[in-house]
């Protein structure tokens, strides 16, 4: 293995760039000019107007096209559509945010939501000849979108619908393009038809006039500062009584006739509730692709200012120390390093189970809700390394890393949102566990409260390793696993596999298990409220068992030998380190003797001290170019000369 040669490092930039790394590749040299960088020092009105300027030239450039289908002026790639305005988070998370939320968000929702009566708008919104937004959230409601209070009452006289928001709490709210920008909402509402609620449906809701004056009965405000992301025009909305035709209604699932009479193919309210929001599922893919991103980048920034900032004399011979030669400063960034090859592996394989799905390629009826799971799953993994990574580096950075020249902060501070928006972190998780404890059975996803309890309470076999369809490599590995844990190598994959699959096993079973025995005595809600932290951690172990499956199948795609074993290091890294972190789970439940927890925080030491050498490889190979980080205290090593 040659250290710091980019032969290795392109490969390893090859294997992680995943089967769009021609997207990738083409987007490093296409962003690279500073017109497309964010600006920290711009007030937030000029931030918005020069995200919006760079919108218009990605525009010219195809990014928004391979989003949408062949018949809409689109080229039918949704996953290099993904991967290439992932790319954008690379140089500003502003511009991500606002692209993703007119080109996905409420570019989706027009496109999977509405018919043929709709393609004009679409053609429209990937010009940006029509802007728009993505209103879903309420102030009173956020997670819980089946209990959205805007309605949209259909008025067969007119042959309108009538959205209104009848209570404060109706509001829509932290909606991107909302304050300044967005001529049309996709709004979310309770559609009434007849005098029946029908449930959660989308309409498209003109909210401004050319000029940008709001329309008659829209009253738009503005949420104003926030913590990050200068360029997204957050704003709120109200409805009084606003009158849309009867084709605004986003129609794929479910129609109005003109005499008001309603009509879905899916008779089952819940279901058809479901399968509308399991079209969007293409934003919270994104988010965490990005998240993941925003901290590749802060990752960067921080080891190779570790290479060159020295503190503190050496004893032995007066010279002063490199940070990433102390220990302390090698687990603090190295196993985040691991992580992020780990993330970066399973986005690639989630991207593709994606593309499959919406191409029409993957036609499984179980794939779409798997997707959803797989999708929730990793946004919640990806999002919480962001915020714990991008911290770490700040910190590493010294004072340096305070300072907005040198991007960490500004990167702190747009990633902070990520665990909440496309959905909030712990209900995330909830649903994560729910679909394990339900063991994925059509039959009970429409159950009430104590129905889907009592079947997760008396569910039978192991759900990890008959339920998870993993591929063969995985299966092979997971069949030689015949050892105990402190009879078994940790070294060996096929152990560590074992690990952690059996803690996802036995957290699943016996979350089933406390769910039943609670609910004989408290009733259903008492019952899920007391096991939430059970569930959790359930639904937190059965992400790990992803990521770990999908590093271990990235590794096997490596042609080049040497960045294999290399890989396969990093692989182990990430494997120790997370049983590091969960060493007194471990211990307590008899998973691992405490001399098997010694042995694995001497491993992590081991494997941090073999990877140091390796650092600025590993960092090219996450695929960041050094021109594209635009960190001031890297763009001049001499200030760390002491020698003049």
């Amino acid at each position: 293995m040659t250290t710091g040669t980019s032969t290795t490092a392109d490969h390893l930039r090859v294997a992680l760039d995943g089967p769009w790394g021609d997207v990738r590749e083409s987007a490093r040299k296409q962003l690279a000019g500073e017109e497309f960088a964010g600006d920290p020092s711009l007030n937030y009105k000029d931030a918005r107007a020069r995200v919006l300027d760079q919108m218009r030239v990605i525009a010219t450039m195809g990014y928004a096209e391979r989003g949408f289908r062949l018949e809409h002026g689109g080229t039918g790639e949704p996953g290099a559509a993904v991967v290439g305005l992932e790319m954008l988070a690379y140089v500003d998370l502003s511009l991500w945010v606002k692209s993703g939320v007119q080109w996905g968000l409420f570019g989706g929702a027009v496109e999977n939501l509405g018919t043929g009566r709709h393609t004009d708008v679409i053609k429209r919104l990937i010009s940006l000849d029509v802007l728009g937004c993505f209103a879903m959230t309420e102030s009173g409601h956020g997670s819980d979108v089946a209990n959205l209070e805007t309605t949209a009452t259909y008025d067969p006289i007119t042959q309108e619908f009538v959205v209104h928001s009848p209570t404060p709490s109706a509001r829509k709210d932290y909606i991107g393009g909302a304050a300044e920008h967005a001529r049309v909402a996709a709004v979310f509402a309770q559609l009434i038809t007849e005098g029946k609620s029908q449930g959660v449906h989308c309409l498209l809701v003109p909210i401004r006039d050319e000029q940008g004056v709001d329309l008659p009965g829209v009253t738009t405000f503005d949420d104003g500062l926030k913590g990050g992301l200068l360029g997204v025009d957050n704003g709120r909305v109200i409805f009084d009584h606003v009158r849309i035709p009867r084709e605004n209604l986003l129609n794929r699932y479910a129609d109005v006739a003109s005499d008001g009479t309603y009509s879905s193919e899916i008779e089952n309210p819940s279901r058809r509730f479901f399968t509308t929001l399991g079209t969007l599922v293409r934003g919270r893919v994104s988010v965490g692709g990005a998240a993941a991103a925003g901290a590749r980048v802060a990752l960067s920034i921080a080891t190779r200012y570790a290479l060159k900032r020295r503190q503190f004399s050496d004893p032995d011979d007066g010279s002063e120390t490199l940070l990433l030669d102390y220990r302390s400063h090698q687990r603090r960034l190295l196993p985040l390093i691991a992580r992020s090859y780990a993330l970066a592996f399973a986005q690639n394989d989630l991207v593709r189970r994606m593309h499959l799905v919406q191409t029409g390629q993957d036609l499984d009826p179980g794939a779409q809700r798997a997707l959803e799971k797989r999708a929730a799953g990793l946004k919640v993994a990806q999002t919480r390394h962001a915020t714990r990574a991008i911290q770490e580096c700040r910190e590493a950075c010294g004072g340096a890393g305070y300072l907005t020249e040198n991007r960490i902060v500004t990167l702190k501070a747009d990633t902070d949102v990520f665990t909440t928006f496309e959905g909030d972190n712990v209900v995330l998780t909830q649903l994560v566990a729910k679909e394990l404890l339900t063991s994925y059975s059509d039959e009970i996803r429409d159950l009430d409260a104590l129905g889907w309890v009592r079947f997760a309470a008396t569910m039978a076999g192991d759900v990890v390793r008959k339920r998870s369809g993993v591929r063969q490599l995985i299966q092979t590995l997971r069949d030689r696993g015949d050892d105990t844990v402190d009879e078994g190598d940790l070294s060996r994959r096929e152990v560590q596999l074992q690990l952690f699959a059996d803690r996802e096993d036995y957290l699943v079973r016996t979350a089933g298990h406390r769910l039943r025995a609670r609910a004989e005595d408290t009733g259903p809600f008492e019952a899920f409220n007391n096991a939430q932290d059970h569930i959790l951690t359930a639904g937190t172990a059965h992400i790990d068992r992803l990521v770990l499956e999908e590093f271990i199948e990235g590794i096997a795609g490596i042609e080049d030998p040497d960045a294999r074993v290399l890989a396969e290091t990093v692989c182990d890294l990430f494997v120790y380190s997370s049983l590091e972190e969960n060493l007194s789970w471990f211990i307590m439940h008899r998973f691992m003797s405490v001399e098997r927890a010694k042995a694995v925080r001497r491993g992590v030491n081991e494997l941090v001290d073999r990877l140091r050498p390796e650092a600025l490889t590993l960092v090219e190979g996450m695929g960041v170019p050094e021109s594209m980080l635009r960190a001031a205290l890297l763009d001049d090593a001499s200030v760390y000369d002491r020698t003049v």
